[in-house]
C-alpha cells in the first residue's frame, strides 16, 4: 500500500520548533544531539510493510525546501529574525542524520543524530509520519474519519450551544490521524466557533490566517545539561536567560515542568516574573499547579489576572471546561489541546514522542511532575540529575527558614 506523500510543506510542524531553533542558531550552534523514538502503548507491532513506506516517508520529507511564500510567512512573525530566515532558505532536511530498523518483535527504533540546530527539526516531521502511516495501514482510514467527523461534529455543537466557553489553540500535528484530517480539524473549529484561537502547525495558521501559537519545549531545557559549564540544576536559569535575551519579552510564554515546577520556580524569579506574560502546565495535577503559580505571581506582588496559564497535558474539552471554571476569574487561561482534536476516533491513539536524550555526547533528560513522563537512556544519570535537583531544592528551602 502506497501512500500520498504526508508532509508536503516544511512548516508542517510545531511553531516551537522555529522558536527554539532560532535561539541555537544565534547562540549554540556548537550543540548536537541525538533523538529516540518511543511508543509508551503495550503491545503495538509496526509490520515491514508500515516500515517500508515510513522509510519511503523520509526520503520525501529529505527532498522539500522552503519556498519563497512560506519563508515571507516566517518572516511576518514579529519575532522571527532576518538571518534567521536566511538560514532556513539554504537548511533542509538531512536524510543520514536519521536511522530506522524494525526490531524482530515488531517495535519501530528511530534515532536521529546531527547538529542540534538540525537534528531537533526532525521530531514533528518523523511523529506526523510514524502516526499516519500506523493508523492508514492498520484500520480502514474511511471508517476512522467517519468517527472522528462525527465526533468534531459534536464538540462543535458544544461550543455553539455554549456547554464549552473557553478559548484554546489546536497542539494536534505530531499526533493527527493525517494530515488532510488535521486540516479539516483546524478549518472547523475557527470558521464554526469563536473559541479556536490558533494552532501550533504554522502551515495551518499560514493558510487559514490564524496566529500561530507556541513558544518551547522541554528539549530547550534539557539541552542546557549538556553544556559543561552549567550546573544541572540551573538549566531552567541559563534557558530563561536566553530566551529573554533573543526575545525581549516578546514570544514569553515558560515551561515549568522539565526539571519539575518547584525547581523552575527557584529561577522564575521577579525579573523573569514580569519579563514572561505565562507559564505552560504540561505535566503533573493541573488544578495544584495553577494554584502554585498564582501564588508565585503574588509572592512578587503581581496581578495573576495579568498573567496566563497555558494548559496542555492531554486535555480533551471537559477537563479544559473544568480547568477554565476553576481559574479564569482569577488568571487568564488557555488551553492547547493536542489528540483530542486531531485523532479522536474511538480508536486508541499512539502515544509517540521523539526526545533529546544526549547533547555533545552527554546523557540529558526531563523529569516532568509526573514520574512516569521522564525518559532517559542512562538510568545512572537520570539518578545523578534527580539528587542534584533535590539537593538545590533542599538548600533553598533551608535559606527560606
Amino acid at each position: 500500500m502506497k501512500l500520498d506523500p504526508i508532509v508536503v510543506s516544511l512548516l508542517d510542524t510545531d511553531l516551537y520548533k522555529f522558536n527554539m531553533d532560532q535561539v541555537i542558531f544565534h547562540k549554540h550552534t556548537d550543540l548536537s544531539g541525538e533523538y529516540y523514538f518511543r511508543c509508551r502503548n503495550e503491545g503495538i507491532v509496526f509490520t515491514p510493510e508500515m516500515f517500508e513506506e515510513i522509510k519511503a516517508q523520509i526520503d520525501h520529507l529529505c527532498g522539500l525546501r522552503f519556498t519563497k511564500a512560506e519563508l515571507d510567512y516566517l518572516r511576518s512573525i514579529r519575532y522571527i529574525k532576518g538571518d534567521y530566515v536566511e538560514f532556513l532558505r539554504l537548511w533542509h532536511p538531512i536524510r543520514d542524520y536519521v536511522e530506522t530498523e524494525l526490531l524482530d518483535d515488531g517495535e519501530l527504533s528511530v534515532v536521529v543524530r546531527g547538529p542540534l540546530f538540525s537534528a531537533m527539526q526532525f521530531e514533528i516531521y518523523l511523529l506526523e509520519i510514524v502516526n499516519e502511516v500506523y493508523f492508514r495501514m492498520k484500520y480502514d482510514y474511511d471508517a476512522l474519519r467517519a468517527a472522528a467527523k462525527a465526533r468534531l461534529d459534536g464538540k462543535i455543537g458544544d461550543f455553539q450551544s455554549g456547554r464549552y466557553t473557553f478559548q484554546f489553540a489546536e497542539f494536534g500535528c505530531r499526533r493527527r490521524l493525517s494530515r488532510e484530517w488535521e486540516d479539516e480539524v483546524v478549518r472547523r473549529l475557527a470558521a464554526e466557533t469563536g473559541n479556536c484561537v490558533g494552532t501550533s502547525n504554522v502551515y495551518l495558521a499560514m493558510k487559514y490566517g490564524l496566529t500561530p501559537v507556541g513558544t518551547y519545549a522541554h528539549e530547550f531545557v534539557q539541552m542546557y545539561q549538556g553544556i559543561d559549564s552549567i550546573p544541572l540544576a540551573y538549566t531552567n536559569h541559563y534557558a530563561l536567560e536566553d530566551w529573554y535575551d533573543e526575545y525581549r519579552g516578546d514570544n514569553g510564554t515558560a515551561l515549568s515542568d522539565t526539571l519539575t515546577t518547584d525547581l523552575f520556580l527557584l529561577d522564575f524569579n521577579r525579573a523573569m516574573v514580569n519579563n514572561f506574560n505565562g507559564v505552560r502546565h504540561d505535566s503533573g495535577d493541573p488544578y495544584a499547579w495553577g494554584e502554585k503559580l498564582i501564588a508565585h505571581y503574588k509572592k512578587y506582588g503581581v496581578d495573576p489576572k495579568s498573567k496566563l496559564l497555558l494548559f496542555s497535558d492531554s486535555l480533551d474539552f471537559d477537563r479544559a471546561q473544568a480547568l477554565w471554571e476553576r481559574f479564569h476569574d482569577r488568571v487568564k487561561v488557555s488551553f492547547g489541546i493536542g489528540t483530542f482534536c486531531a485523532n479522536d476516533t474511538g480508536v486508541e491513539p499512539l502515544n509517540i514522542v521523539i526526545k533529546l536524550q544526549t547533547v555533545n555526547g552527554r546523557a540529558v533528560a526531563k523529569l516532568s511532575d509526573t514520574p512516569g513522563k521522564a525518559m532517559c537512556r542512562d538510568a545512572e544519570y537520570l539518578e545523578y540529575l534527580k539528587r542534584s535537583v533535590d539537593f538545590r531544592l533542599r538548600r533553598e528551602a533551608g535559606k527560606e527558614m
